[in-house]
């Protein structure tokens, strides 16, 4: 197992190797940089949400349709960072042309990039989940961890109290405040947002959403989420939705010994304040995926199929001679 700055050192080496090759094939100009090649997609991925079976479709495709993919690795999955880093990030993914096209991935929450005077902002997408589905997977996540990677020894292993145990003995992993995750996500770096019940974060997360998202799909349509993006961004996901359904790393990560909670547990965390507000953030979301959804395919025998371009142009004067 390699040490934190051995892996940096071989993370250092490959990014060198990466920019001499682009050097060795001449000068890059930023004319010649289209549109597509300039591209740069966030996926600030909220934990337990399916994030890796998403992200290693990205690892799959990035070869063969010609972008690179870095994952963003933060002190501690810290999802904020300090304001020095935020400028160094933001420098950094406009400015890092021989990582373009590129996908970023990690669990960091949303930066606003107009804020640091950027013109071209990068494209966001995430995958939210039921609030208390995804507690209840992270939580016997940190005791038994995944099919992933079986062997790496988690946080609370050893631990063999069960959700259902948790929650009736008051206990702090599975406190109502621990599912106050997904809209912080996508508040931001404001203050207020990791202020737990913060009505104004749940606002600015929807707001977020809606006009700095390019697309946010749910875990549970996982299938439809990647289908869309191959007919919008065919550039990154072309092949995304063929490999999803036949690959082998589909359901990639699975948490072991994961039991559901009864109902008891669940109308329990219900009562939450806190609840109330990530349920009604996540069915928000619900509700814009499947609006889009709603207006890009169409079913037939049971399978959903993308729409064909939908408008034409007419009436173009003046007339060419």
């Amino acid at each position: 197992m390699f040490s934190c700055w051995q892996e940096r050192a071989i993370a250092r080496h490959e990014v060198r190797e990466i920019e001499q090759r682009h050097t060795m094939d001449g000068p890059r100009q930023d004319a010649a940089l289209d549109e597509e090649e300039d591209m740069v997609i966030i996926y600030n991925r909220v934990p337990k949400t399916a994030s890796t079976s998403f992200t290693n479709i990205a690892y799959d495709l990035c070869a063969k349709n010609k972008y690179h993919v870095l994952h963003i690795n933060t002190t501690k999955n810290n999802p904020v960072m300090s304001l020095q880093d935020q400028v160094r990030f933001v420098k950094n993914i406009t400015s890092w042309k021989e990582m373009k096209p590129g996908f970023y991935h990690g669990h960091v929450s949303y930066l606003d990039f107009a804020k640091f005077g950027v013109k071209k902002k990068p494209i966001y997408i995430n995958v939210i989940r039921d609030p208390i589905e995804r507690l209840v997977s992270y939580y016997y996540f940190l005791r038994f961890g995944d099919d992933y990677r079986p062997g790496l020894r988690r946080r609370k292993q050893g631990d063999k109290k069960t959700f259902d145990e948790c929650v009736a003995e008051g206990g702090s992993d599975c406190a109502p405040e621990k599912l106050w995750l997904q809209i912080p996500f996508f508040c931001g770096h404001s203050s207020e947002c990791w202020n737990v019940g913060s009505r104004w974060a749940m606002d600015q997360a929807k707001y977020n959403l809606v006009n700095e998202y390019f697309l946010v799909g749910v875990t549970e349509e996982l299938e439809d989420f990647i289908m869309l993006l191959e007919a919008a961004l065919p550039r990154f996901f072309r092949g995304a939705t063929e490999l999803y359904r036949t690959g082998k790393k589909s359901h990639l990560r699975k948490t072991t010994e994961k039991k559901l909670p009864t109902k008891q547990t669940i109308a329990k965390l219900q009562q939450s304040d806190i609840w109330k507000m990530e349920n009604e953030f996540y069915e928000f979301a619900l509700e814009q995926f499947q609006f889009i959804r709603a207006h890009a395919v169409r079913e037939k025998d049971g399978d959903l199929y993308i729409l064909a371009q939908n408008f034409f142009y007419e009436k173009i004067y003046p007339k060419s001679n």
